[in-house]
């Protein structure tokens, strides 16, 4: 029932989406079957002169007419095309009445084509049936043409209301496939700000952070005029922050241009710088971006905070490839001090718990607690 009572759509009559070949082709045939009538008005000695000069305004009125019902009936306006619909099938039997037979006859079944093509099914057929009744009954050739020509004009109309319907539906389905892009990519373009975000804040937030407690501490030595060594060895902690930091920054500028050395070299290049023992199990393979960018980070606040809080201490580092993940786990067998603050003591680096929510963000696990004495990190993340 909806089908009979709904509107061809917005798209549907329009000439959205129609290829300019088309659209040619269409202007082409309006033009042809105008030029035809006009002339047939023109060259019809049955009227004289000033009869045919008011056929020719009465035939260009229809034209207005139907450009009129094409317009009111995009807007899904009913009461205002049907209006101009009976005004055009009027026209259409003062026209007969006149003795215009091929104008009337032109005004009927455009009448019959246009009522299938742009109203809903259960007024439009209705009145395609009078239109082409009007041209049966009153048209110059015998019943059983007429009511052939009629029904044939009727199946005209339905078939170009079924391939515009068809166009329009493909006219929708290509906004909407090009709005999901349009989402698509701001996302993308949302993700990559977030993950801009995460880096910048994660190399700098608290590198920064840690300079200006130095920095502080250096000016409150300074005006209470303590020792020049104890000064001076605040400025170089602060130094070393600043050019770990920087270095960090370059990693980092590096990882979001996709320049990153592999994760296991890595790995195996930070175990040696800070003594550890560094082993691989499974079978190597690339990471993505994020995935890797997530083990270097918590490899390097592991091995910070064992060299924070366990100097000293026996490191083992180990990288485990698996069918649909990977696994870091980084252990030392030092004790950790209850004075020490935790992992994520100020000044640590970037702190287990942004490095937990990072691998929440993938889809991962992190853990960090005691274990044999010592403490234990491990992260797992799909890759």
């Amino acid at each position: 029932m909806n089908r009979w009572t709904q509107w061809p759509s917005r798209q549907a009559l329009t000439r959205q989406g129609v290829p300019p070949v088309r659209l040619m082709i269409n202007t082409g045939m309006w033009v042809f079957g105008a030029s035809l009538l006009l002339w047939d008005v023109v060259r019809d000695d049955a009227f004289p002169r000033w009869a045919r000069i008011v056929l020719l305004a009465a035939v260009a009125g229809c034209a207005a007419t139907v450009y009129a019902f094409r317009r009111v009936t995009v807007d899904h306006r009913l009461g205002p095309a049907l209006a101009l619909l009976a005004l055009l099938l009027g026209a259409g039997v003062a026209l007969r009445a006149v003795g215009a037979d091929n104008p009337a006859a032109a005004v009927w079944i455009v009448g019959v084509i246009v009522s299938l093509e742009r109203l809903p099914l259960m007024v439009g057929l209705p009145a395609g049936i009078v239109a082409a009744g009007s041209f049966t009954l009153f048209g110059d050739h015998s019943l059983p043409a007429g009511l052939a020509a009629g029904l044939g004009f009727l199946l005209v109309g339905y078939t170009l209301r079924l391939d515009e319907e068809a166009r329009g539906t493909g006219y929708r389905l290509l906004e909407q496939e090009r709005a999901a892009r349009r989402a698509e990519a701001q996302s993308a373009a949302l993700a990559e700000r977030a993950r801009i975000a995460r880096e910048i804040h994660d190399v700098l937030a608290h590198s920064l952070s840690a300079q200006l407690v130095h920095l502080e501490a250096a000016r409150l030595l300074v005006e209470r005029g303590e020792d020049r060594a104890m000064v001076l060895e605040r400025v170089v902690a602060a130094r070393r922050m600043a050019r770990h930091g920087l270095a960090e920054t370059r990693q980092a500028l590096y990882a979001l241009r996709g320049e990153m050395a592999p994760v296991e070299d890595f790995l195996r290049e930070s175990a040696a710088t800070e003594g550890a023992r560094f082993e691989t199990e499974g079978e190597p393979r690339e990471l993505a971006a994020e995935a890797g960018l997530a083990v270097r980070r918590v490899a390097q606040e592991a091995l910070t905070n064992v060299r924070k809080h366990a100097p000293g201490a026996r490191v083992e580092m180990r990288l485990v490839y698996r069918i649909d993940e990977v696994l870091l786990e980084i252990r030392d067998g030092g004790a950790r001090e209850a004075s020490a603050g935790g992992p994520a003591a100020a000044g640590a680096g970037y702190g287990l718990r942004g490095m937990r929510e990072r691998a929440e963000l993938l889809g991962g696990t992190l853990e960090a607690g005691p274990a044999d004495g010592g403490f234990v990190v491990r992260l797992r993340v799909p890759a």
